[in-house]
């Protein structure tokens, strides 16, 4: 399964589902950041914890990498990041970003023994691009197992519950959360899992993450 999905924040487009906001980026808004996730959850007593993977931010560092890591129940299969800044008019400083992450061969485990299904995503990519106008983002994943009947396209912050057999809740799968804000600046995050009390674990796991805002 191959999953691509687009987000515009900014003056160009507003139509077939896509969200446009424009405006001047606030203060506080990243100017381009990426990173493979990470995982913040505990399990019969156990706090599981995975930082945040090969992040890197256009105000530096601007590249990252991270190898494989695993803990009980999740797994993060090494990836790469970069964050660059291109010079498109030198005479009046004008400039665009690119902020992206790949990884590769994620699994999430945690939630077999209550009855749930593993989760594996063979590779991921998240890109937030900015220019003066605005930003856009977008995200697509390969190899997706343990997760089925996603609509197509997947809209914005859509939930997907994840159960038993029985029907119970164990999480719910959060695809494609976006935030824009307004100010022409976005933030993206491919997907969140969130645990339920059935899982026997709380918390939640990030798999990429990126953000941008227009460029000064």
């Amino acid at each position: 399964m191959i999953i691509t999905r687009t987000a515009l924040a900014g003056a160009a487009l507003a139509a077939a589902g896509l969200l446009a906001a424009a405006g001047t980026a606030a203060a506080d808004a990243p100017a381009g950041v990426a990173d493979l996730g990470n995982a913040n959850f505990t399990k019969a007593g156990t706090t599981i914890s995975i930082p945040t993977q090969a992040p890197c931010a256009v105000e530096g560092p601007t590249s990252g990498s991270a190898t494989a890591v695993s803990q009980p129940g999740v797994r993060f299969g090494g990836g790469t990041s970069s964050c660059t800044t291109e010079v498109t008019d030198p005479a009046n400083d004008v400039t665009t970003t690119t902020s992206t992450a790949t990884g590769n061969n994620f699994e999430l485990s945690a939630l077999v023994s209550s009855g749930g299904k593993r989760i594996r995503i063979s590779s991921y990519t998240v890109t937030c691009k900015a220019t003066q106008s605005g930003s856009n983002a977008n995200w697509t994943l390969s190899g997706l197992t343990g997760i089925s009947g996603l609509p197509s396209p997947i809209p914005a912050n859509y939930t997907k519950p994840l159960t038993k057999s029985d029907g119970t809740l164990l999480a719910n799968a959060v695809f494609n959360i976006q935030t824009l804000p307004g100010d022409g600046s976005m933030t993206l995050t491919m997907l969140r899992i969130d645990f339920a009390p059935a899982s026997g674990a709380s918390g939640s796991v990030t798999v990429g993450h990126t953000a941008c805002s227009p460029t000064p």
